[in-house]
């Protein structure tokens, strides 16, 4: 597809979302990445399969990206965006993930991935989350460590052997429900300790040759990963701004959702609450190297 653009070695390796722009700077497509430098050579490498971009990749005059704190928190931001506004060259108004949540039942204890928010008295729900699978392994998870199920009034002989096996007793449901509940608050104390549980029974698996249980074990590490990485972009509406270098940022929050994300000349001082002042200066900073570096 011909060389790189200067811009993409100027990009970090570290999750967001990029946009790409044409000459009149008409948004052309809006992605997300883990890695954001990697991610977005690519359209520049091999693109066998995907001829819609390969359509694109000449086109494009300009790479603007915004770096965030999680790939979790990533997907959300296209998700967010392309809700609003979906360039000609995106092909989901969306992205490609629903969002779903994570639903825990008190009263007869268990754990479940659901697609709405149960509306349920005795049940805790948590999110939503992107990723369908990813949440599912976390869950999976999630149970392999607190057996929550198994601490029901009512089990069947094969269930209370089971428990037995687990050591779980009815006795145990309030302390098991907290656990998770922890855990899926991002507790970080929490969060290490189911980590490090499972870890410990990947490890196990493998040295008794149990190869394929503790290959499933690690997918449930990274869907926990995924599950409790920080994302930011619920929240009331404000537009947060981020000035460096001769660019302004600004986020545009509508709702409790991400509306939009503009990149301009500064013409207002930086606005941004803690958790956010050094993501907004650093992306600031980002777009004013990138615009001093197009890429035609």
């Amino acid at each position: 597809m011909g060389v790189r653009p200067a811009a993409v070695a100027l990009l970090p390796a570290s999750p967001g979302v990029y946009r790409f722009r044409d000459a009149r700077g008409v948004a052309l497509y809006v992605g997300r990445a883990a890695d954001l430098r990697r991610r977005v050579s690519s359209y520049w490498g091999d693109l066998r399969g995907r001829s819609h971009l390969r359509r694109m990749v000449p086109q494009v005059a300009a790479v603007e990206a915004l770096v965030c704190v999680s790939e979790h928190e990533a997907a959300w931001a296209e998700r967010m965006l392309l809700e609003h506004r979906k360039p000609r060259w995106n092909r989901i108004a969306g992205g490609l993930e629903n969002p779903v949540y994570v639903r825990v039942d008190t009263s007869a204890p268990s754990i479940a991935v659901v697609h709405e928010p149960p509306e349920a008295d005795g049940v805790r729900w948590y999110g939503p989350f992107l990723g369908g699978t990813a949440t599912r392994l976390a869950v999976a998870g999630l149970a392999r460590v607190y057996p929550m199920a198994y601490a029901r009034s009512h089990l069947t002989g094969t269930e209370r052997d089971l428990a037995r096996i687990h050591g779980v007793a009815r006795a145990d449901a309030n302390a098991l429900v907290e656990a998770v509940d922890q855990v899926l608050r991002r507790d970080p104390a929490a969060v290490a300790a189911v980590r490090s549980a499972l870890v410990a029974r990947r490890e196990a698996a493998a040295g008794c040759e149990q190869y394929e249980l503790a290959a499933r074990i690690h997918e449930e590490l990274g869907g926990l990963e995924w599950l409790v990485a920080p994302v930011r972009l619920f929240r009331t509406d404000t537009d947060l701004v981020g000035v460096a270098d001769g660019m302004q940022v600004t986020l545009a929050f509508r709702s409790g959702r991400l509306r939009t994300w503009e990149q301009s000349r500064p013409t207002t001082e930086m606005v941004a609450p803690p958790d956010w002042a050094s993501t907004m200066t650093s992306n600031a900073l980002l777009a004013a190297t990138l615009a001093a570096h197009p890429v035609r």
